[in-house]
Parts: C-alpha cells; sequence; structure tokens
C-alpha cells in the first residue's frame, strides 16, 4: 500500500505512470520539497494568476511551512511579533509531543487550497492526494493523539496566515487586475499602453499593488530609487540608455537570447518570475539537503522577500510612471524599431524581474553561501520559440548573485528594461533580502 501511495505521489509531481521499482521513503526535507513543487504546479496552473499575486500567495505559503515546525526547534524563532501586524500565533500545548512532518503537512495542505482558491478541482484533488501520501508515511506507528494534536496545530497555524492575508489589501486581488477607471499620469517619459505586448489590456497591472501591507515594516520604508532625468538630448544619460537597449537588440548573440526567453516566464506559460525564485530555493535544499526547519525557513524567507520586492516595486512603479524603450527608441531613434520580447503592461522603473532576483540572491546566499553551484532546467522540455529561433536551454550558475544577474541582463537583452531599470532593482532588492535576513531566526 505505501508504494502504491508514494507511486501516487511520483504521478501527481511528474505527471507520470508508477511501473518503476520501489522508491524510498520520503525525507523530511522531501516533504518540503514536494510541496514547493506542488505550489509551483498551482502557481503555473491557476487561472488569472499574475507575477504580483503569485508573489504575495508565495510569502503565506513559505511563511505557514516556517511557522507550523518552529516550535519544534527550541534554537529556532517564530516571527509572530517581528513581522507587520502578525501579533499571534497559535502555540503547542506544553508538555505534548508533536510530529512537525505532519503539522508542515497539514499546514500546507490549508493554505495552498484557501490562498489559491480559485484553482481548479483538479488541482485541490492534487493537494489532497499529496497530503495523504505524506500523511500515510509519516503517521504509520505514530500514536493516534499525536497525529490529531499535529494536523489541528499545522491547520491552526495556516487558519491564522491565511486570516491576516486576508486584511493585506491584496486579497484575491486575481478579481482586480487592471482598474479601467484610472487616470493615467500624463508628464514627458510617461509610460504608454504598449503596441507590442505580452497582455491586450491597456490599462496597466495592478496599479494599486504598491499600497498592500509588506510583510516586514521596514521594507516599506525603503527610500525609492534614484532615476535618471529625463531629456531627448543626445548626449544625455536618458538618452544613452535607450540607444544602448537599441543598439544591444541589434548585437544579440544566441545566448543572450536564450537568456532572453528563459527567464521571461510569462505567467501564461510557467510558474511566473517569483515562482522561479522559489524554484531556486527548491534547487538550493535539493542540493544541500538541510533539517527541516532550515528548509522551511528557506521557503519562508524566499517567499516573503519576493513578496515584498513586489509590493516595493510596484509601489516605485506607479510613483514614476516611465516609459519603456518600446515608446523612447520609436519615437527618437528609429521608429521602426521593436524590442526582442514584447512588453509587459506596466510601467518600467526599476525591474521587476530585478527586484525579486536581487532579494532571492540576498536571502539565498546569507543560508547557503556566495558559492552555490546550481543548474536551472525549469523550461527544459518546452517548445522551441520559433518566431524568435530559440530553444530553451538550462542555465549554470556557481552563485546566487550571478543568477540575479543573469535575469537582470535577460530583460535588457529582452529590450524591455534599461540598465537604470535593472541596477536600481537590484539594488532595492538586495536591501529587501537584508531585512529579511535581519530577522530574529535563532534564538
Amino acid at each position: 500500500m505505501k508504494h502504491l501511495l508514494l507511486c501516487s505521489l511520483l504521478a501527481v509531481l511528474l505527471g507520470a505512470g508508477c511501473s518503476a521499482p520501489k522508491k524510498p521513503p520520503l525525507t523530511d526535507s522531501d516533504v518540503a520539497t514536494a510541496w514547493a513543487d506542488m505550489t509551483l504546479r498551482l502557481t503555473k496552473t491557476t487561472p488569472a494568476n499574475t507575477p504580483t499575486y503569485a508573489s504575495r500567495c508565495l510569502g503565506y505559503i513559505g511563511l505557514t511551512m516556517y511557522e507550523s515546525v518552529v516550535p519544534g526547534y527550541p534554537a529556532y524563532r517564530s516571527l509572530e511579533g517581528q513581522l507587520n501586524g502578525l501579533d499571534s500565533l497559535p502555540k503547542p500545548e506544553t508538555g505534548k509531543p508533536y510530529n512537525w512532518v505532519l503539522a508542515l503537512n497539514a499546514g500546507q495542505a490549508y493554505i495552498l487550497q484557501h490562498i489559491y482558491n480559485q484553482t481548479s478541482d483538479e488541482n485541490k484533488h492534487r493537494v489532497d492526494s499529496l497530503a495523504q501520501v505524506v500523511a500515510d508515511q509519516f503517521a504509520e506507528d505514530v500514536d493516534k493523539e499525536i497525529i490529531t494534536q499535529s494536523v489541528e496545530f499545522g491547520q491552526a497555524v495556516a487558519e491564522r496566515v491565511f486570516a491576516w492575508s486576508k486584511t493585506d489589501g491584496g486579497h484575491r486581488g486575481y478579481l482586480k487586475n487592471f482598474d479601467k477607471t484610472m487616470t493615467y499620469p500624463d508628464h514627458l517619459g510617461c509610460w504608454k499602453p504598449p503596441l507590442y505586448a505580452q497582455s491586450f489590456s491597456h490599462y496597466p497591472l495592478h496599479p494599486h499593488w504598491g499600497k498592500n501591507r509588506t510583510f516586514l515594516a521596514q521594507d516599506a520604508r525603503i527610500p525609492a530609487p534614484a532615476r535618471i532625468p529625463y531629456s531627448t538630448d543626445k548626449s544625455s544619460a536618458y538618452y544613452q540608455q535607450f540607444l544602448q537597449v537599441y543598439e544591444k537588440e541589434k548585437t544579440l548573440t544566441q545566448t543572450e537570447k536564450e537568456i532572453a526567453i528563459w527567464w521571461s516566464d510569462d505567467p501564461d506559460e510557467t510558474f511566473t518570475p517569483p515562482g522561479h525564485s522559489y524554484y531556486m530555493a527548491t534547487l538550493a535544499v535539493r542540493k544541500a539537503k538541510p533539517s527541516l526547519i532550515r528548509a522551511a525557513e528557506t521557503y519562508a524567507r524566499v517567499g516573503m522577500a519576493v513578496a515584498d520586492a513586489f509590493i516595493d516595486c510596484w509601489k516605485w512603479k506607479f510613483q514614476f510612471f516611465t516609459e519603456r524603450p518600446n515608446t523612447f527608441v520609436p519615437q527618437h531613434i528609429d521608429q521602426q524599431w521593436d524590442s526582442f520580447w514584447p512588453d509587459p503592461p506596466f510601467p518600467a522603473f526599476p525591474s521587476g524581474h530585478a527586484i525579486q532576483a536581487g532579494a532571492t540572491a540576498t536571502v539565498l546566499t546569507d543560508l547557503y553561501g556566495n558559492q552555490f553551484a546550481f543548474a536551472d532546467s525549469a523550461h527544459v522540455g518546452r517548445k522551441p520559440d520559433r518566431l524568435r529561433q530559440t530553444k530553451f536551454k538550462a542555465r549554470q550558475f556557481t552563485s546566487f548573485r550571478q543568477a540575479a544577474q543573469e535575469i537582470a541582463d535577460s530583460r535588457f537583452y529582452g529590450g524591455i528594461h534599461t540598465p537604470q531599470d535593472n541596477q536600481a532593482g537590484l539594488e532595492k532588492g538586495d536591501a529587501i533580502g537584508l531585512n529579511i535576513n535581519r530577522l530574529n531566526w535563532k534564538r
């Protein structure tokens, strides 16, 4: 029976049948990564998802994972009282034993089905199936009372986190992706709805997202990045930013094209840019094989980092409301120019890809070190991009910082961000990641 259940887990995660030899039992960290895989499946396949909404979901999912197990590790501290308005969390009963894998399992099942309540019945069934597989392995030979109190504790944590999430300003944000009543700013260098775009909407995505509550109060106080003043003078720094984009598009190497499409992470096709960061967290956990609490901490840090990165980024995007190369270049450099990659439906400065990549690199480097080699094969197997005559090839890195720089550069290669957009994003992402790292994770 256990063999069939473990085969069910593989079928859930890999979409394959089970005729292979018997698999070894799941380890504690395997359970964490299995739930991360399930999270990314829902992120990719849930309707009306966006990078903004996905980042928010990952923050609460990762936090739930951590808080459902942290009482079992005396060296670690809960984030209760350290986050923005999360003043209380359920406590385990003193003196009673708990199975922390079962607590994590119950918490992840609850938060996934509630934070992604608009997902399909098929996805909800997959969540239930994974929860059952884990429960059957880790509840074997465990006292029924321990099972019950462990499951109840994990679910209670998830219920509290979900209730807190409903007050952040982004609850069910997929119902209001575009504000058709919005009045655009009108200034030189202003963002305009793109003609060559990823979206049919001529309204910017989630214009009010920057008003949402950040996980860390200090992240909301990070000062806005400095921006180069608008100018059409060919010798100006502003003009030169767009000229660099224009010139790069004419000299793109095949490798640069591969980088541009690899990191595009269109939400209609993939698990979104913040999902890609959560995927990199899984690569780190699978390679390092940390303890359960360390794995949970990894997902909590990355989830909250990308969530706050998108809130801050959207606040600044709509503060500056700046144009993209597809507006400036045809007007002032070459009327016939199109970018290699189509524009997303929101202002440019700073880069969302770069800010969340910088935040992710900062927290993962703090956890796993400056030198951490890994291969990113997230999109291996996708059909080639025939329009751009480019294949999806795995990316190799020697550090998380190297990956973050490539993620930022990919938007420059795609022709949809200037260098200043990317540099500002990386710098502010670093600041967000440092704030996450400075939380009192240990006693």
